[in-house]
Formats: structure tokens, sequence, C-alpha cells
């Protein structure tokens, strides 16, 4: 069975719709997936309006529930009004109450099994900050929100075909980020990175390099001391539980060198440390959020108000991320068949006296219990 990806429409009056409809509609993609867009056929009509004469025909199959979803079909649930407001290329009310309303019921549908992975277009930060208490950070984005809503903590990993780069902290303000540099954090996201990296992506024994908080990684305290007294002892206990990490390394000459490609994956320390290199390197690369208990992908790009309506949107970020989303779908079920039921087994001594393990054949051996 082709798995159902729910895919949110995103800002109303930004480039989702165009890059979703370009991605998708390629005969290949309706072979590898269900496709279930969380938006409006009113308003996916209107960006049609502003594409090329090749989409201007699109049949829809509106439904009410992913499961109704029809293979071969461009699916979609409605989740606002047809007639509702669209001004592309400029923020508005409207369009942050749409693109969290999509979100909600796609959030929804995924708590309730009804689809398989979760792929978003972007919206604007402000359609998920509304309302919210001062306990609320007014930074939160589409991680922070999944986070909140699929409990437990959470990674951003943009990732591409070279370079996969994970962060310690996300959307947080500058001023902020050295108080968010603790040893406890910095181990949190090694393990999730690491544990992200076999389950999601097959890697059996994955390198990763740390990046330093500081220029110079800090130059022996001269520029800071987070590498000596907080970035270098995470490591060394990411070491000890069995995670190849290494570093702290300095930003600037890591990438600048290619060493980044000696790695599996990076963690950076901050949000502009990570993603400035990771973009000048790749602008159609995916952004993951690990260690969730669903699946969920988005394009590495923002809203692309300069260009909303004028066609000129590149799709392969999100093509891209919904091949992704299909890739760890896979691999996550290989890995948790593969370490479901692990052969069981005593530890005996050799006939020198050396320690060695003994694994158990169910068919052949008989036990006693008592």
């Amino acid at each position: 069975m082709k798995p159902i990806i729910a895919i949110t429409a995103g800002d109303t009056n930004g480039v989702g719709y165009e890059v979703i409809l370009k991605a998708l509609l390629e005969a290949h993609m309706f072979e590898i997936m269900r496709p279930v867009i969380y938006g409006s056929a009113g308003v996916a009509k209107h960006h049609i309006q502003t594409l090329s004469e090749e989409y201007r025909n699109i049949n829809w199959n509106v439904i009410s529930s992913p499961d109704q979803a029809k293979d071969g079909r461009l699916n979609l649930i409605s989740c606002y009004p047809d007639d509702m407001p669209v001004s592309l290329g400029a923020p508005s009310e409207a369009a942050n109450k749409a693109a969290k309303a999509a979100l909600d019921r796609a959030c929804l549908d995924m708590k309730n099994g009804k689809a398989d992975a979760l792929v978003t277009a972007p919206i604007n930060k402000e359609a998920l900050n509304k309302g919210q208490s001062d306990q609320v950070p007014s930074t939160i984005g589409h991680t922070e929100y999944l986070e909140k809503t699929f409990g437990g903590e959470s990674l951003m990993m943009l990732c591409s075909g070279a370079l996969r780069v994970a962060l310690v902290c996300n959307h947080v303000s500058i001023a902020d980020i050295p108080a968010q540099i603790t040893e406890e954090r910095i181990l949190a996201k090694l393990t999730l990175l690491n544990n992200s990296l076999k389950r999601d992506f097959g890697l059996e024994k994955p390198r990763i390099a740390v990046l330093a908080l500081n220029p110079h990684a800090g130059d022996q305290g001269l520029l800071g001391k987070e590498e000596q007294e907080i970035i270098l002892p995470s490591i060394e206990k990411a070491k000890e539980q069995g995670i190849w990490a290494f570093g702290p390394y300095a930003a600037d000459g890591f990438f600048g060198s290619g060493h980044f490609q000696h790695f599996d994956a990076v963690l950076a320390m901050y949000h502009d440390q990570g993603l400035i290199p990771f973009k000048t390197l790749d602008m159609s690369g995916v952004n993951y959020t690990a260690g969730l208990s669903i699946v969920r992908t988005s394009p590495d790009h923002g809203t692309g108000y300069d260009i909303a309506g004028k066609n000129q949107a590149d799709e392969q970020s999100m093509r891209n991320a919904l091949y992704m989303a299909i890739d760890i779908l896979k691999a996550r079920a290989e890995y948790d068949a593969n370490t479901a039921n692990p052969l069981p087994f005593i530890e005996r001594e050799d006939k020198e006296g050396r320690p060695r393990r003994e694994f158990i054949d169910f068919k052949t051996t008989k036990y006693n219990d008592k």
C-alpha cells in the first residue's frame, strides 16, 4: 500500500501552493504515494491561475478524511473557505488563520494514524504565535509547534545529499543563546541526532562533528570558555555512551575547508551558524524534524512573498521533502523490524576461561527455568 502523505499548504499568500503543485504534478509522484493536501480548492485555483497552462485543468478529489484518498489523484481536505481573500505577496491575518487551521487538522489526522507522514509548506511564524501566553517563545515555528503537539524533545535538522546540519538552539535570539549552551542540552541533542541517523537514515555508526560556539573555537579560553568547560565535556560524555562525536570545530574553517565532507552530520550551536553554510551550499535541501514519533519534513525556504504569484518558485526543495519523507518511512520500518526481536544470548566462558557470547537457537535448545 502506498503511504498517505499529508501536505499542508502553508501561507495562502506565499509560494506554498505553487511548489506543492509543481512537485506533485509529475506522473511518477503518484506511483510512490497518495498525497493529501490540507488547504482549500478555491484558494488553490487562485494560485493555479498564476501558473502555466499545464496546471489549469486539475481535477481535485475533495475528501473529508485521508482514508478516502484515491490512488493517482490529487486529494484535498478543505480546512478553510474556498472564497477566503488571497493577497499574494503580503502577510495577512486571514492567511495566518488558514495556515494554522490546515496544520491543526493535519496534525490531528497524524495523531489518529490516518496519514503516514507530514510535509509542511512554509508559513509566516506569526500564524503560530497569535494569542500565545508569555510562557511560549514568540519565535515559535513549525519545529517547536510539532514538539508541543506530539510530545518529547525534537531536533531541527537540515538535510541535503552532501550535508546534514542539526541545531542545539533553533529559533532563539542571539542574546539568549549562551544561556542555552549547556552540557545537558548538547548531550541530549547529540543523542537525538545519533539515534535519528541510525533509525531514519540507516547509518550503523554515524560520525558527528560538533561545532564550537566562539570564533577560533575559543582560542584556548581567550575568546570564551564554553568550548573547554561545556562543549568538550559534552562530547566526551557522548563518546562514553557509544556516540562517535568529534570536535569542537571552529565553524568557519570547518566549512571553508570542506572538512564537513568527512562526517555524516554536523551539530551546530545555533541557527545561523549551521544554516548559512548549509543554504550557501544547497538551497534545495530539506528541513527534517528528528526525534518525533511521526515523520515530518519541509522545504528549507520561507514563504517567498517576493515571488509569490509570479510562477518563479523552484519546487525542488518541496520535491526533495516528499522524497525524504517516504525514504525515512521505509528506513524506520526496516530498522524497527531488524531490532524488534533481537536474538537472545547467554554469556559463557571458552576453554581458556575467556568470556564469549552464545546465541540461543529456539528450535534446538531446551530450557529449564527452575
